[in-house]
Parts: C-alpha cells; structure tokens; sequence
C-alpha cells in the first residue's frame, strides 16, 4: 500500500487512488453466469417491476424450460405469469399477440424458433402489422424468444437459421446477442419496447459463461458493438458465429494481421454507421453469418457497402454463409457446410491479398 502512496502523490492522488481501488474492486466482484442465467435473470427482473408481463410456451413452467432458462419462475410468479402450453405454436403465438394488443406484455418461448414456422402468420400478419394498420391505435408490446440456427446432429429441419427471414419484415425488430452480457441487456430493453421483438439465441450458448454486473443496465436495439479493434480486415457478425469471427481473429493476430470485430447484436435495424466507419479506416470487410446465401444479411450490409463506402473499398467484400443446402446430419457435413475458422481466414487473406 505505501508503494502506491507513493506512486499516487501528485495534485489528483486522492482522486486517482480512489478510482484505482474502485476498478480493482469491479474486477473481483463482477460476477461470471451462464447465458440462460442472463435470460432468466432479464426476464424476472422486468416482470418484477412489471405485472403485465408473462411468459408463455412449452415446457416454461413445470418442466423449468426446456433448456432451464425459466427455472425458478414459476416457483416466484405462479402458474398465471408462467404459463405451460401444448405443442401449438400458432394458438399461443395468437394469444400473446391479442393479450399484448389489450395491454399485457408477453414473452412467447419457442422450443426452437424452427417451430416458429407453425406461427409465422400470427408474428408476420397480427403482431408486425397491427400497429400501421390501426393508424397507430394499438401497439403489441410482445417479445417472441427462443433458439435459431443449428445446435449439433439434429438435422435439416431443425438447424435453420431465420433471423434475415423475419429481418426482412416491416414492423418487427431482430435480436440476435453473442453472450449473457448483451443477452440480459438487450432482453430486458426487449421487453420494454413497445414494438414486437424476435429474440434469437442457440442452444450451444446457453451454457455459455461470462461476466454481468448486478446493478441494472439496458443495451439499446439497433447499436453495434466492436468486440476488438483492428486496423487490416473488418469482420462482422453476429450471435453464435460471433466465435468464429473471433477466433479467426485471433488466430490472424498470430500471423501479423490485426482485425477489426464488429457484434451487430441486431439485424433489424441494422447499426450500418459503425460498420461503414470500421471499413473506412480498414478498407477491407469479410461478413461471416450462419444463414443460407440468398437474400442473407451479409448480403444486405454488402450493398449498403458498396453504396456508403464503395470508395473506401480496397477489394471485394466477402460473406461466409451457410452452404445452399438443408443441413445434413453427420458432423463432419456439418462442418463443412457452417461457416468455420478457417473459411474466415481464407477470406479474410483473400480481401488483403494473401495468397498464401
């Protein structure tokens, strides 16, 4: 402690010694939870402030949730807040859109948002387009959640990733975070939002740990994040693929290249400001998502790219999608069909003209 009197003793030294006690101390006490603690955490913290709002869908309540983010919650908030469905994703997809369009505030858990199919005429037709259509009478504060993309060997028909399907509707906001940190903050900003939101995790993330504070904190919808700064390549992405971003990163930082990672966090709307700044001082943009092809999201951030900052472009932008195919079951195909660290890197060499 005298060392750092000592060190400390100038005109601000109270001040300084004050915040280095206070940074040492957010970095003990911040606390490390999983990804479904963050969710649990968001959701009963806003229907504690909020009796309006409920949860609703399959296995939420007795069972816990089917991937134990509701556990616990029926316990506090009784069977009225925390309500159990049967396997009918479009009857109670219809029942949070009427109860949120008379003033409750619903969170609708799909199993896997491939089962959001079943309801995509209540999400797409009630709730996105009951608010223009009423002239602005009625809002539908309702906030649709579960888990998109592929999780392992559970095949074509539930490894699908819909997040630039539901992106591309009027009317809706698409969530989609990479860790508990923005998944409780962007929840809970969900919740309160007026307008109904697609909240989009992975069940390969729900065990995934990290650190949130326990004071209260909102992130809002629409503002990227740049998870590390870099001045060669930007990298963007979002939700899960965020990792493979991350380590192609890291793995390009050991061979001499310094990447620029951007989190959109959100694909409707779209933070294009951040993502055209990062280009113009990197001059070089690789798009890695978990979405097939066509009409995808890297798609429309590489349009808007060309359009705001073609100039700043020192070669073509890159996307790293999912192959043109229904996911196949065996793990290998699996691998090779996602984008993967080492696609990103090929790519990422390519825009700098690496030929190695």
């Amino acid at each position: 402690m005298s060392n750092l009197v000592i060190f400390f003793n100038y005109k601000n030294y109270s001040y300084n010694f004050f915040m280095l006690i206070f940074e040492f101390y957010l970095i003990i006490a911040m606390r490390v939870i999983e990804f479904r603690e963050a969710l649990r955490e968001a959701m009963s913290e806003e229907m504690r402030r909020d009796d309006k709002i409920f949860l609703m869908g399959e296995e939420v309540a007795e069972y816990n949730g089917a991937y134990k983010v509701s556990k616990g919650m029926l316990a506090e908030f009784g069977e009225k807040r925390v309500i159990d469905t049967p396997i009918a994703e479009l009857g109670f997809a219809g029942i949070g859109v009427g109860a949120a369009s008379n003033g409750l505030r619903p969170i609708i858990e799909f199993m896997t948002f491939n089962f959001s199919l079943v309801a995509i005429d209540q999400i797409i037709n009630s709730a996105a387009k009951m608010y223009s259509m009423s002239g602005g009478q009625y809002n539908v504060p309702i906030v649709f959640r579960g888990p998109t993309a592929s999780a392992g060997m559970l095949s074509s028909q539930h490894s699908q990733a819909f997040e630039n399907w539901f992106a591309n509707c009027p009317g809706l906001k698409v969530v989609v975070p990479s860790n508990p940190y923005d998944a409780k903050g962007l929840l809970k900003t969900s919740i309160r939002d007026n307008d109904p939101v697609i909240f989009m995790e992975s069940e390969q993330m729900y065990g995934d740990k990290g650190e949130v504070p326990e004071e209260e904190y909102l992130i809002p919808i629409g503002l990227a994040d740049i998870k590390k700064q870099g001045t060669d390549v930007t990298i963007v992405s979002f939700g899960k693929i965020l990792k493979v971003a991350m380590a192609a990163a890291k793995e390009l930082e050991e061979q001499g290249i310094n990447a620029e990672v951007i989190d959109l966090r959100s694909v409707r709307p779209i933070d294009y400001k951040t993502v055209i700044e990062s280009v113009k001082k990197t001059n070089r943009l690789v798009i890695v998502e978990e979405a097939w092809p066509l009409a995808s999201i890297s798609r429309e951030i590489t349009y808007k790219i060309q359009k705001e900052a073609f100039d700043y472009l020192d070669a073509p932008v890159i996307a790293i999608t999912t192959a043109d195919t229904p996911l196949p079951y065996a793990p290998t195909l699996i691998e090779a069909s996602l984008p993967n660290v080492a696609r990103t890197v090929k790519a990422i060499k390519e825009v700098m003209y690496i030929k190695k």
